[in-house]
């Protein structure tokens, strides 16, 4: 390996657990989720064996009353989905890597179409998970309410930790989960301590890691992810308004940031219009007001801008989905000076459009993503052709 990259493989501490190094696989839906668990397990067992510092899950749904379907996410409703999930933190740990969950409440974005429930809300609206179009609407939460939800994530966390995991994530990005609705405007006119100034907007997502803490906090690390930025200027949060507010109100509350701007689309730009390293200019605040590690996305694809992104104080740790999809042996590769070998991801989204049919997910670059388990196919390990048919590529 060129000493040019040795800080790539720099061990960092998260609170309680450490990294061995900085390349974070950050959370990614795969199509997959609870149905198919033993497909799971081994596509981000691919991840741990190609060098991935740490793997985290998709969005896992931890009650029934945040049910996402029909799109396959993961579940953690009751002790019964401990199994399933303790199959992917096992074949992780097989290759040294740490294992994370991100646990999510959706409120108003869970159009409960399989458990039929009523979804909550910080207020009475139309929700906005699915199509965005769905025809439901959610009940405003009352005290009760908002007790009842820190319980069942207190509950979760309990069980991510007996399935394995080493971090637990509190989830408040994307608009898509209570944490973040809770913090949002347009989505809270309560009046009460819940409700109003920013302060008390913060509150719940600052429950429930204290609570989480409280939990687990003894053998897991506690992570955030938080949108600083929703790109609708005055009208959401910006990195330079509520987004630095935010983070510098609970600045060491948790034991690791993960940030990134919002919605999907903005996180998941296509490389057509983003180059690498994008989100760079909405995040960098974060490592100024902050004593624990950062972890952000970008579409990062080179060694050098990963480097650079750590050099210049940016970032602890290099996170990536679409980047670990189109190559699970990146980190290797890097520390093998194999870099011509690597895989790029071109940002073309084929991944997103798999997981939006609610189909395993598929890879333009990598034509072994989604089919580790099922065909026991390897990125790495190409079986010897047993035809000398002849074929034609377009």
């Amino acid at each position: 390996m060129s000493g040019l990259y040795d800080i790539l493989f720099e061990p960092v501490a998260i609170g309680p657990v450490v990294a061995p190094n900085r390349f974070f696989q950050v959370a990614h839906c795969n199509g997959m989720g609870h149905r198919y668990p033993k497909s799971l397990a081994a596509m981000r067992g691919i991840k741990a064996e190609g060098g991935w510092g740490v793997v985290c899950t998709e969005e896992v749904e931890i009650h029934h009353s945040s049910d996402l379907a029909p799109f396959l996410e993961g579940r953690l409703w009751s002790d019964d989905d401990i199994p399933g999930l303790a199959l992917m933190a096992e074949k992780v740990h097989t290759h040294g890597a740490l294992a994370a969950i991100e646990l999510v409440y959706s409120g108003a974005n869970a159009p409960n179409y399989y458990s039929r429930s009523t979804a909550f809300g910080p207020k009475s609206m139309g929700l906005t998970g699915g199509t965005g179009f769905e025809p439901m609407q959610s009940r405003r939460m009352d005290k009760s309410d908002i007790r009842n939800v820190r319980k069942w994530h207190r509950q979760a966390a309990l069980r991510a930790k007996a399935a394995g995991f080493d971090i637990i994530y509190c989830y408040a990005a994307h608009g898509l989960t209570l944490a973040i609705q809770f913090m949002l405007r347009r989505y809270n006119d309560r009046t009460d301590e819940y409700g109003g100034s920013l302060k008390n907007r913060v509150r719940f997502l600052k429950e429930i890691i204290e609570d989480t803490k409280d939990a687990v906090g003894d053998k897991c690390a506690v992570a955030v992810r938080l949108a600083v930025d929703e790109l609708m200027g005055k009208e959401g949060i910006t990195h330079d308004g509520e987004g630095h507010e935010i983070v510098s109100m609970i600045a060491e509350l948790p034991d690791l940031w993960d940030v990134n701007i919002s919605s999907w689309s903005n996180d998941s730009a296509t490389s057509r219009f983003e180059k690498e390293g994008y989100q760079e200019k909405y995040i960098a605040f974060v490592k100024g007001l902050t004593s624990k590690p950062v972890v952000g996305v970008g579409r990062y694809t080179s060694p050098d801008s990963m480097v650079s992104a750590i050099r210049r104080g940016v970032l602890d740790l290099i996170g990536a989905a679409r980047p670990s999809i189109a190559d699970p042996f990146l980190p290797n590769k890097v520390r093998n000076n194999r870099l011509d070998e690597i895989r790029e991801c071109i940002g073309c989204n084929i991944c997103v459009s798999a997981d939006m049919k609610c189909v395993p997910i598929r890879c333009t670059q990598n034509p072994t993503m989604g089919e580790e388990w099922r065909r026991g196919w390897h990125p790495e390990k190409i079986a010897a052709a047993t035809s000398d048919a002849r074929i034609l590529v377009v």
